[in-house]
């Protein structure tokens, strides 16, 4: 049941999927900062200016995480076959 092209198609949708919550969040974050800032700084009592930083961290470890979990196993998977 789990072939390797099984496998490979499940990593590009992974991907596909990945790369859109990162892109939607990044637009987000770029459009609407102040509003979010201010929920984050009181949900999570966080100074509103070291927020910059750890959602620039946030989006930084996300798009590693993607290239590393998803992509890279995907095309190691549509080289072998």
């Amino acid at each position: 049941m789990n072939t390797i092209e099984t496998i490979r198609v499940f990593l590009g949708w992974c991907s596909v999927i990945n790369i859109g919550l990162l892109s939607i969040s990044s637009i987000i974050l770029v459009t609407l900062r102040s509003p979010v800032a201010r929920i984050h700084a009181k949900l999570f009592d966080v100074a509103e200016m070291d927020l910059a930083r750890i959602y620039l961290q946030f989006i930084g470890n996300y798009k590693m995480l993607i290239i590393v979990f998803n992509i890279v196993p995907y095309f190691a998977l549509r080289i072998m076959s």
